[in-house]
C-alpha cells in the first residue's frame, strides 16, 4: 500500500546537524500522519517525531525537543527530519513510518515503516 524510504543518515560530531528525507509511494493518500522513529543499541524503538500530513500539526519526544523540526512537503510526498545539536545519545537507526488514523508517538499505531538509515554522533 505505502512505500517509504529514507535517506540522509551518516557520520556527525557531537554539536552537529543532519537533515533526514522520507519519500513516501503507493497509495499515500491513506496517510494521516508521518513520523519519525529510531532504535539504539539494546534499546526498544522510540518515535521522536510525528507530523498530520494536512495539518502540519506537530508532537514531539521530551529527549529531542528543541533541537529536532520534522517537516513535510505534500507536493513531494516527504517527510524530513532537522536534527540540531546532535549528541552521542542520538546515535540509532532511524526509521520513517506512516499512521492511517492519528498522530501518535506509540510505535504499535504505525502501519508502515521505512528501512531505516544509520546515525552516528561521535562525542
Amino acid at each position: 500500500q505505502v512505500q517509504l524510504v529514507e535517506s540522509g543518515g551518516g557520520l556527525v560530531q557531537a554539536g552537529g546537524s543532519l537533515r533526514l528525507s522520507c519519500a513516501a509511494s503507493g497509495h499515500t493518500f491513506s496517510i494521516y500522519a508521518m513520523g519519525w522513529c529510531r532504535q539504539a543499541p539494546g534499546k526498544e524503538r522510540e518515535c521522536i517525531a510525528a507530523i498530520s500530513w494536512r495539518g502540519g500539526r506537530t508532537v514531539y519526544a521530551d529527549s529531542v525537543k528543541d533541537r529536532f523540526t520534522i517537516s513535510r512537503d505534500n507536493a513531494k510526498n516527504t517527510v524530513y527530519l532537522q536534527m540540531n545539536s546532535l549528541k552521542p545519545e542520538d546515535t540509532a537507526v532511524y526509521y520513517c513510518a506512516a499512521d492511517e488514523s492519528r498522530l501518535t508517538l506509540r510505535t504499535s499505531r504505525y502501519a508502515y515503516w521505512g528501512q531505516g538509515t544509520q546515525v552516528t554522533v561521535s562525542s
